[in-house]
């Protein structure tokens, strides 16, 4: 089986290099892909812009017109953290498709990688966070509606807790969600995922591997998902200027390892999105949000 892997040139554009947002690492993410021989024509799949119909599905239609026609407060778009330009609104409307398609990709082939998405800070009416509409919200609001799936699960291992994703999901009881993360970290006021585990700053990697393996296994045996949404933020390295945590380089392989290693050996479906991470280095950056596909073609590549 080759895995399939899901991005768009449009999710790097001009944009101004001191920012604290690395636009340009989902571009290097993809040359890195490629140049190492795991992203070719043969597995690459380019998603479209976003129909109104699916964002409508996690998020409010005015806020959606608003963001796009750059109607937003001053309040709201500094929530958002991000500066408005129509580049960032197409990037904005092809992501959470992305997503989507690595959803359903994943459903057919046991897994799909998303080189964007993770965008959990997003709300039903507000930006936040750099992110702007919620793909794992939206994503797992349409599988359902869909009835591709009955049961799914969202495992955030960003170091920052998916708030958006947890308040938006929250009455339905088919989306479960989990966020492992920093406590001492954004946002400071928590939202209430169905299971939260909130570490504490400078936690290594054995503490946090161990964290991660016995989270993932309980909530296996307990929901019994039809599909795996994995946040594999990067943010938790320790180098990461918004982190906190202290999880080392190889933490991070070895935890890309075990999620996947996991669902592979329940058979379930897994679609992975890249999260956070923040490096000056976006390089490095790049490099380290590739380990969650290189760990893939590792364990399901044929």
């Amino acid at each position: 089986m080759t895995i399939p892997v899901v991005s768009h040139p449009a999710y790097s554009f001009s944009f101004p290099g001191n920012h604290r947002f690395p636009m340009e690492k989902f571009s290097l993410l993809t040359q890195y892909l490629q140049e190492s021989g795991i992203s070719s024509q043969k597995n690459h799949f380019r998603p479209g812009s976003s129909k109104p119909a699916l964002l409508k599905q996690a998020h409010c239609p005015n806020y959606i017109e608003r963001f796009i026609n750059n109607t937003l407060g001053k309040k709201e778009l500094r929530r958002m953290g991000l500066p408005w330009s129509k580049s960032l609104v197409r990037r904005t409307l092809i992501s959470p498709n992305g997503t989507f398609l690595a959803a359903q990709l994943a459903l057919k082939h046991g897994i799909a990688c998303h080189l964007a998405g993770g965008t959990h800070h997003a709300h039903f009416d507000f930006a936040s966070g750099f992110c702007i509409f919620n793909d794992l919200a939206i994503t797992a609001k349409a599988l359902l509606t869909l009835k591709k799936v009955d049961k799914l699960l969202i495992f955030d291992c960003d170091v920052h807790q998916g708030d958006g994703t947890a308040s938006i999901l929250g009455d339905d009881d088919r989306a479960y969600t989990c966020s492992i993360h920093c406590e001492k970290n954004f946002p400071a006021k928590k939202a209430l995922s169905n299971f939260d585990v909130g570490l504490p700053p400078k936690t290594l990697d054995d503490d946090y591997l161990l964290c991660v393996s016995d989270t993932l296994e309980k909530l296996i045996r307990q929901e019994q998902p039809e599909l795996i949404i994995y946040d594999a933020g990067v943010d938790v390295y320790k180098g990461d200027p918004l982190g906190l945590l202290d999880i080392s380089l190889e933490g991070i392989r070895q935890r890309e390892k075990l999620v996947l290693t996991l669902c592979k050996q329940h058979d379930i479906p897994v679609v992975t999105v890249i999260g956070g991470g923040y490096d000056d280095d976006r390089y490095a950056l790049a490099q380290r949000h590739a380990m969650v596909v290189e760990e893939a073609f590792n364990l399901f590549e044929d």
